[in-house]
């Protein structure tokens, strides 16, 4: 069954694995934020990232290069044309399955607050061998032409603080809620038994 929206936290995931999955969902109908596009990894080296980059960088229109194809820099957008490339886009139900797609550096506001998934099957740690180079995203997008990676690592700092902060006084509450339970437990020690003994 669909849910609403899943949210994908894509730190650590390779990009094609992650966009293989990402592309079968949406075309089956699902709607799929990627956030944090920034950490992505990609097997192979940062010097061997940056000549298959060049390379794709020459595929240009001879007469007209600003008619396309557009290279782009960010790691949300690369992530994006990555996905782009698994959907037959030109169709009305791949260009329906990519409207279903977002794809975000870091984490903004809204999905902040929301709890983000993985995907094991793409997981850089259960699928690459250790010891193998990998390229992050964000570094790759830096060095070729991408301006804004300091920016969005001084804001996910400020995020990270306050989502400690925010987590540190969801632990005070949770054990404040656990000491009043277990002080009320003995006025309801009878009614706890018949709960127990009913499965709850």
């Amino acid at each position: 069954m669909l849910e609403k929206v899943v949210l994908v936290d894509g730190r650590d995931h390779l990009l094609g694995r992650l966009c293989s999955i990402v592309a079968k969902e949406l075309l089956s109908g699902q709607k799929v934020i990627i956030v944090r596009c920034d950490q992505v990894c990609m097997s192979g080296s940062i010097v061997r990232n940056k000549v298959k980059y060049a390379q794709f960088r020459k595929k240009r229109m001879n007469t007209n290069p600003g008619r396309g194809p557009f290279h782009f820099r960010s790691p949300a957008r690369i992530v994006w044309r990555t996905i782009r490339g698994m959907v037959n886009q030109k169709t009305q139900r791949g260009a329906e399955a990519l409207s279903r797609l977002s794809c975000f550096e870091g984490i903004p506001h809204p999905y902040d607050k929301k709890k983000r998934q993985v995907i094991p099957a793409a997981l850089r740690v259960l699928r690459l061998k250790p010891g193998r180079n990998y390229t992050v995203l964000s570094d790759l997008s830096n060095a070729v032409g991408w301006k804004h990676k300091v920016l969005v690592e001084s804001l996910e700092e400020k995020r990270k603080v306050k989502a400690e902060a925010y987590f540190q006084k969801k632990l005070a509450r949770e054990a404040l809620h656990k000491k009043a339970v277990e002080a009320s437990s003995g006025d309801l020690s009878k009614v706890n038994e018949v709960l127990a003994a009913a499965g709850y």
